[in-house]
């Protein structure tokens, strides 16, 4: 019998959409011919996987879940191509599944046994379904989740001290308000820079003297790093205070913040 290479596993499998394991099982049978191995796979589904695998998956779920000692979470998305069966409850238990695996045995786990449980629900749904992003946070004290509703967005957020609930809240303001740093020190010296470009020739086609622009571009720059952190934005609760300042009034302290969504 040919002995058969994880390349041409990889080929078969990136050519039809199937999982590893009947891809191998198929190049075992077709000695390692790749079109005959193809042939292999047109039986009990395999071919609708097959073709299915070739179109657009754009919806999907989002599945969040936290260690028993709270201290490690995980999201996970799980893609398909409509609404229709993004909601359906099979999709969804997939992706609470392939979540648990990530958090119980490890991201790479996770990736290796989700196609073969894909490909059932590929039969039984009748669309492309698709792994999507894995995220990973761990904290010193706590991990604080928070899914919507309609399983679309997904966020964890990372506690060094401080009471889960209040982290939740934070949470839920990420998935609302959707920030791009936690502070404004954090914002990338390569964005900042585009930005402030951006900024000198809008200020430059207005024609302000010197001394004025120079003072409205710092404004601007300091606006823009605070728009894009979280603990400058009012808080969704209470518009009246920042993030920042009911974090502080709560005595609570958030490292990082990973926010995954449809």
């Amino acid at each position: 019998m040919n002995e058969i290479s994880a390349s041409q596993v990889k080929e078969l499998r990136d050519a039809t959409g199937i999982s590893m394991m009947k891809c191998k099982e198929a190049l075992v049978e077709a000695k390692g011919d790749l079109e005959k191995a193809r042939e292999v796979l047109r039986k009990q589904g395999e071919k609708d996987a097959a073709k299915k695998s070739t179109r657009s998956a754009a919806e999907g779920s989002v599945a969040v879940k936290i260690s028993k000692d709270g201290k490690k979470g995980i999201a996970v998305q799980l893609l398909c191509e409509t609404d229709f069966v993004a909601r359906n409850e099979d999709f969804v238990k997939l992706a609470e599944e392939i979540a648990e695996i990530a958090l119980a045995e490890g991201i790479p786990a996770a990736q290796a046994k989700a196609p073969e449980m894909i490909q059932a629900k590929i039969t039984k749904l009748g669309e492309n379904i698709q792994l999507g992003e894995f995220k990973e946070l761990a904290a010193e004290s706590a991990v604080a989740d928070y899914k919507h509703s309609n399983n679309k967005i997904g966020v964890l957020v990372s506690l060094k001290k401080g009471k889960v609930e209040v982290g939740k809240d934070i949470a839920m303001q990420i998935a609302a308000m959707n920030p791009a740093y936690l502070s404004p020190e954090e914002v990338s010296d390569e964005e900042f820079a585009k930005e402030l470009d951006i900024q000198k020739a809008l200020l430059a086609k207005e024609g302000k003297p010197a001394e004025m622009a120079e003072k409205i571009l710092t404004g601007k720059m300091k606006k823009f790093r605070e728009e894009q952190s979280l603990i400058k934005q009012a808080f969704v609760k209470d518009s009246s205070k920042t993030v920042e300042a009911y974090l502080k009034e709560m005595d609570v302290e958030i490292t990082q913040f990973i926010r995954l969504a449809i």
